[in-house]
């Protein structure tokens, strides 16, 4: 079996679920009780129900008529949270390479359009655009900073 929803269940929503068969909860917002499917028409057929070892906790078990999810899932737990942290965790590392890349770009355009201009003091950037050992230095340089911080 699988884990299809969670809810929250008062006393008369447990009596009801017992005496219908149908998974009912009592909605907070709406202090209200309220049975799975009556609006969609797939309720869970409960055929039993457990309490755990210090009576405090319940759980329904029972067939669905269809998907139990809002969205039409066959259960409100589809989404895995380390698959989540995984899909985050590539789509910074997308980022951080992308902008990279766009940088890389941008500094490539301009190195290209860069002219030495007779008798004029190139600028720093110049300079560093226009030799790879210096830029290298400087990128030493920099990156020094941020590994020691």
């Amino acid at each position: 079996g699988a884990i299809l929803m969670q809810g929250f269940a008062n006393r008369e929503a447990v009596a009801t679920t017992l005496s219908s068969r149908k998974a009912t909860f009592y909605s907070r917002s709406r202090s209200a009780l309220w049975t799975k499917g009556e609006t969609s028409n797939n309720f869970i057929n409960v055929h039993d129900v457990f309490i755990d070892c210090d009576r405090d906790s319940i759980i329904y078990l029972g067939k669905p008529d269809g998907p139990t999810c809002h969205t039409g899932a066959e259960t409100c737990y589809y989404t895995s949270v380390f698959d989540l942290l995984k899909q985050q965790e590539d789509e910074g590392n997308k980022l951080a390479l992308t902008s990279l890349y766009g940088l890389e770009s941008t500094i490539s355009q301009r190195k290209t359009e860069l002219a030495e201009t007779e008798n004029e003091k190139p600028s720093w950037t110049k300079r560093l655009l226009l030799n790879d050992k210096l830029l290298c230095s400087k990128i030493r340089s920099s990156m020094s900073c941020y590994v020691i911080l």
